[in-house]
């Protein structure tokens, strides 16, 4: 049987499955900014991270639920869209670097590594409290009452405004 037409690889599994490795593999990269797979994979993961990378950048609402949906967690969304894409801003494209390494002594493929071409300056994001998942509401002061409030004035006399 002939190949020709067909695009993109399928890794050995069914739709769903692969999807899901894409996901995970961009998941784990953006997370933690280089991860080391096989030489096929890295290949489809950065075709696919880059197209999330230039969605992040643009950062509007419809983007930002593209780019949620194209991840795993919530957490690596926010870390490329707030962190990560700010940073890769004077780049069109060419975010990500594929550097192959040694081949697997298992089964003898090729590993390559996955990193972005410019450094990743880490910055912190405010979180909620991580016991509650919720973020605390500042305590509000009682209100006075301004007529048994003593004036500034009133303070070094020592008499009560009424």
């Amino acid at each position: 049987m002939h190949r020709h037409g067909y695009k993109g690889r399928k890794f050995g599994r069914e739709r769903d499955p692969r999807q899901a490795l894409i996901k995970g593999l961009a998941d784990a990269l953006v997370l933690n900014e280089s991860i080391e797979t096989t030489l096929p994979k890295a290949k489809t993961l950065s075709s696919y991270t880059e197209k999330l990378i230039t969605k992040a950048k643009v950062g509007d609402l419809h983007n930002r639920r593209l780019v949620i949906n194209g991840l795993m967690t919530l957490e690596a969304a926010h870390k490329l869209i707030d962190q990560i894409a700010p940073q890769l801003s004077g780049r069109n494209s060419g975010h990500l670097r594929i550097q192959r390494t040694t081949v697997r002594r298992g089964d003898n493929v090729q590993m390559a590594k996955v990193l972005f071409v410019d450094e990743i300056k880490k910055t912190e994001i405010k979180k909620a409290d991580s016991k509650n998942n919720e973020v605390k509401q500042p305590t509000k002061k009682p209100i006075e009452n301004k007529a048994t409030k003593p004036t500034p004035a009133a303070k070094k006399t020592g008499v009560k405004k009424q």
